[in-house]
C-alpha cells in the first residue's frame, strides 16, 4: 500500500507560501517563514516528527505484545533539528521521547522493548542519514 501526500508551492522562496495534504484528512500551510523562522504554519520537519512519533508509538506496541506485555498507552513526542550547514538546511537530530503504561512490565524488560522500538521502526530507517536520533523511555506505573 502506498501512502501519499501532496504540495504546491505558489511564488519565490522568501515571500511565496505553499499547501500540503497528507492522505485524506491532513492538510496545512507552509512558507519560508512558518520553516526557517518563528511564522505561522507548518512545515515539512513537523510532518517529519509526526511521523516518526507516531511510527515509533506503533513499533513499541507491537515489541511490548510480542513479548507478551501489551501497552495501555503509549505517548511520544519527536523533535526534528533542522540546521544550516555547508551543503544547506539539513536534519542533524531527531529527539524521541516516550511515555507508556505498560502492565507486568520492568525497567529493563521496556527499555530493552524501546530500543528495539526505535531501531525497528520504519521512519527511523528512512531516517537513517540522520547523525544522531537520541531516545529518552519512561515507563509510567
Amino acid at each position: 500500500m502506498a501512502a501519499r501526500g501532496s504540495a504546491q508551492w505558489d511564488g519565490d522562496l522568501k515571500t511565496g507560501s505553499g499547501s500540503f495534504t497528507a492522505g485524506d484528512s491532513l492538510s496545512g500551510e507552509y512558507s519560508f517563514k512558518s520553516r526557517f523562522e518563528d511564522g505561522p504554519g507548518a512545515n515539512p520537519e513537523q510532518l517529519v516528527a509526526a511521523a516518526h512519533a507516531s511510527c515509533f508509538s506503533m513499533a513499541l506496541s507491537l515489541v511490548l505484545g510480542e513479548a507478551g506485555t501489551p501497552p495501555e498507552q503509549i505517548k511520544t513526542d519527536a523533535k526534528v533539528t533542522l540546521r544550516m550547514l555547508d551543503e544547506g538546511p539539513t536534519i542533524t537530530k531527531v529527539d524521541l521521547v516516550t511515555v507508556a503504561k505498560v502492565p507486568d512490565s520492568d525497567e529493563a524488560a521496556f527499555q530493552q522493548a524501546a530500543e528495539a522500538a526505535k531501531s525497528g521502526c520504519v521512519i527511523s530507517r528512512a531516517l537513517a542519514g540522520v547523525p544522531e536520533i537520541t531516545l529518552e523511555a519512561t515507563l509510567e506505573s
